[in-house]
């Protein structure tokens, strides 16, 4: 019982605030102060995740929490350690913005008249959401729909620019009734521009006679994007084709650099050197070690290792005796033999 009592006395002298147990943070003599903040730039929870790390992180922050449906954070910090410019600092930081409550209510703002309620920071982003919706609609409105189509032509003009050696050679190879590729190109995106050119007159032609449905009707068929899609997505097609080609071609062509450019070939019984060109079907050639097999050919006398891991990719040379078939440009790595 005795000792029951000196542990319940122990315990309540070690916690102090009237039985409560002390946040980690919250020390003797600590002037803690909460405060609100409207908070500007947050478009998802990532974002409210970011501040609400970011503010934390601070020293004399005892507690924050963000809400990402009213923009607003709450703050629980010790006021002799940590003030509110360094909140906002660390929310600026972060790349948003922060606003004291008491500030943006009070401040240059007119007071707010009794019984109006406060507009929060997330029905002002709706406001310009919605203006912005409407100018946007505005702009895409019939009224607009002239502008809207010429500004659509004057985009396509240095698409087809840049791109008119489509028109040249298609043309070209039509008038000569051998049409190509090039030819079906042309001829489909000037289709579009043709009859894009025609929806603009007809548009120009309905506001005059105050027929908005005709406007309506030819605003909605203006191909010219469809113009510019095909010039676009074509040249792209050919940019990934040119560059398979030269990738392909450079292969080739350090393959064939591989190859000898002279072979020793065995006449009347000598040793003559001469061009690869020269070498005849049936003559017997001489590789040593260390050369190269100048053409395909058939092992008649010796053997030797042959390296053949710059066209087959094996990397271990292998074995050859009479009767087996060497390539060209492989490396003959020891022996001697004739083919």
């Amino acid at each position: 019982m005795e000792r029951t009592k000196r542990k319940s006395s122990v315990y309540n002298d070690c916690v102090p605030y009237g039985g409560r147990v002390p946040n980690f943070k919250e020390k003797e003599g600590m002037k803690l102060k909460k405060e609100q903040f409207d908070v500007t730039g947050m478009t998802c929870s990532a974002c409210s995740a970011r501040i609400e790390k970011s503010v934390s992180k601070l020293p004399g922050i005892k507690e924050v929490s963000v809400n990402l449906l009213k923009n607003s954070m709450v703050a629980s910090y010790d006021e002799s350690i940590l003030d509110t410019s360094g909140i906002i600092q660390a929310v600026e930081k972060a790349g948003y913005g922060a606003i004291p409550k008491t500030l943006a209510q009070s401040g240059s703002k007119p007071a707010v008249a009794a019984g109006k309620p406060e507009i929060s920071t997330a029905q002002k982003d709706h406001k310009q959401m919605k203006q912005r919706l409407l100018l946007s609609a505005f702009l895409l409105g019939m009224e607009n729909a002239m502008s809207f189509a010429f500004t659509q032509f004057l985009l396509l003009i240095p698409v087809v620019f840049v791109n008119f050696k489509y028109y040249k050679m298609g043309f070209k190879t039509l008038l000569h009734g051998s049409p190509n590729m090039d030819s079906l190109i042309a001829i489909g995106s000037s289709a579009a521009i043709i009859y894009g050119i025609y929806a603009i007159y007809k548009i120009g032609i309905g506001f005059g006679h105050g027929d908005m449905e005709t406007v309506h009707s030819f605003m909605m068929d203006l191909y010219f994007e469809s113009a510019g899609m095909i010039l676009t997505l074509i040249t792209l097609g050919k940019t990934l084709e040119a560059r398979a080609k030269g990738k392909t071609s450079d292969a080739i062509t350090k393959l064939m650099n591989l190859a000898p450019k002279t072979a020793v070939v065995e006449r009347n019984g000598q040793e003559i050197t001469i061009p690869v060109e020269e070498v005849q079907a049936g003559e017997t050639l001489i590789v040593k070690a260390g050369e190269a097999v100048p053409v395909d050919g058939v092992v008649v006398e010796g053997a030797s290792s042959v390296d053949e891991s710059a066209l087959t990719g094996e990397s271990i040379p292998v074995e050859k005796h009479i009767g087996d078939k060497v390539i060209g440009a492989t490396l003959n790595k020891s022996g001697y033999f004739k083919m």
